[in-house]
């Protein structure tokens, strides 16, 4: 519960000050510079994934398991290791993506996607890492320190810096992905110089062990889980800046921003909860286990419910902060909070899967919703623009959580959903 609480308020901190930066930077920008400037950060997003490949959820997974055995010298060379390849691996895919960024210029005019997107690719490397530090002190279950620097601080750093340009000059999608960039790598080595302070001096000391054979074996199958994650995250976003335009872009996140407040507590009270549940399947309690999911599961959906409810019922004047034109974004927000409403009940099924044995089956059950995800997209952008696209995102969401939910209750034997509660 201390965890638990610790996240919660973290991410309801963050949850405030992330969407007030997104809705001052939607003003300040306009809907196209906006549209161009989520554009370019989902391009970022996704790069960061690829150059993860995996080792963020297998250093969670790991750490937990190594702290329990008081294995030092492997819990050392994990921490050590892992930074570094991810270092190499995080530059080299953005140095691919600067090649095919200066090859799709040479063959077509990019317009005003042009630098954003050069800016949004270098922010790759930062964003791989943060990731990758996440999860490392997520195992230490210190929760504040975990998040407080990505979900707080990056976000305050931005919006100082946005004032303080604008204070001079207008900002534009450009400008605001430079900002964002040197915000990103402020926050990366703050927050690892501070970690590095609080390691135990065994964890620090060599000799270490690094079995990088294995942390590959456990992330490629948590690579494929992630990324078709990642591709239910953003093909919305991706499909409407191709298929329609980055005004709607710029419309689509409004509603996608909002809706992102219904599961806001999953995230806080999961960030506890993983490495939880690493713990009670290693040491065969079953009991603690049902427990604990069951105990998440009130602790997540009430609130989530009372936050949707509210939040269809004052939905105009929320878009409207954005500005006038995001109003129309109304019904793609109330099928997502549907969709979400969805995620949050069915409960922590996704981890339940990645920190046990199963995350095999569960980057089976991604894969194939990142396939429909897709399909759904094209038609429902086709026939209904952004309202289809939300239809699409919240029906392929419920999929792969009623899904993953029957693999949960097959292969653990614990219910997990809020309806099991009762």
């Amino acid at each position: 519960m201390r965890g638990a609480g610790a996240a919660l308020s973290v991410q309801l901190l963050s949850a405030c000050i992330l969407y007030a930066a997104q809705v001052w930077l939607a003003r300040w920008l306009g809907t196209t510079d906006y549209g161009v400037y989520e554009y370019a950060t989902a391009i970022s997003v996704i790069g960061a994934f690829i150059a993860s490949f995996g080792l963020p959820g297998v250093a969670l997974r790991l750490v937990s398991a190594y702290r329990a055995q008081s294995d030092w010298a492997r819990l050392g060379g994990l921490i050590g290791g892992s930074w570094r390849q991810l270092l190499l691996v995080s530059i080299g895919v953005a140095g691919c993506a600067t090649a095919g960024w200066v090859w799709l210029q040479s063959t077509r005019d990019l317009g005003v996607y042009t630098w954003p997107l050069l800016l949004g690719i270098w922010n790759i490397p930062g964003l791989t890492l943060l990731s990758l530090q996440k999860e490392i002190i997520r195992g230490f279950q210190q929760i504040v320190l975990a998040f407080a620097p990505s979900l707080i601080g990056q976000p305050v750093m931005l919006l100082v810096l946005a004032v303080s340009w604008r204070s001079h000059r207008s900002l534009s999608s450009t400008v605001a992905m430079g900002l964002s960039l040197i915000a990103l790598l402020l926050v990366l080595l703050l927050q690892w110089g501070w970690f590095q302070t609080r390691l135990a001096p065994p964890i620090r000391r060599p000799p270490h062990i690094y079995e990088t054979a294995q942390w590959w074996r456990i992330a490629l199958p948590l690579m494929l889980m992630g990324g078709s994650y990642m591709i239910l995250s953003h093909t919305d976003t991706l499909m409407i800046g191709l298929l329609l335009n980055a005004q709607d872009v710029g419309i689509y996140t409004a509603a996608l921003k909002t809706a992102a407040w219904v599961p806001f507590i999953l995230m806080a009270v999961n960030a506890m909860a993983a490495p939880l549940i690493a713990t009670l399947y290693a040491q065969n309690d079953q009991a603690g286990l049902q427990q604990l999911v069951s105990t998440i599961a009130r602790w997540m959906f009430y609130p989530a419910l009372a936050m949707a409810i509210a939040i269809v019922y004052f939905s105009h004047p929320i878009l409207q902060l954005f500005g006038a034109e995001f109003v129309a974004a109304q019904g793609a927000l109330i099928v997502l909070m549907l969709g979400q409403l969805v995620n949050v009940g069915a409960g922590s099924v996704g981890y339940l899967m990645t920190m046990t044995t199963y995350q095999n089956q569960a980057a089976g059950v991604m894969a194939a919703s990142a396939l429909v995800n897709v399909i759904l997209n094209l038609v429902g952008i086709h026939w209904f623009g952004i309202l289809g696209a939300a239809i699409a995102t919240a029906l392929s969401m419920a999929m792969w959580n009623i899904w993953l939910y029957r693999l949960v209750v097959q292969k653990l034997g614990v219910r997990p959903s809020i309806l099991d509660t009762f």
